[in-house]
């Protein structure tokens, strides 16, 4: 499962979120078929295109 939560600039995560990714940090990732493990060739595709999106994101200062 995937949570996702986003913060403003000056706020902080609540002991709840800190305890939360402090347990699914210990869990091990599991594969399957919908979410295979990525092979060598796959995950530096993967982080190319991550890169190239982030260079292209706006950052918006309020």
């Amino acid at each position: 499962m995937i949570r996702t939560v986003t913060l403003n600039k000056n706020q902080k995560p609540t002991k709840e979120q800190l305890k939360q990714i402090e347990e699914a940090s210990k869990k091990e990732i599991v594969f399957d078929e919908d979410s295979p493990e990525l092979t060598p060739a796959m995950e530096k595709a993967f982080r190319l295109a991550a890169k190239n999106r982030n260079t292209h994101k706006k950052t918006y200062v309020s």
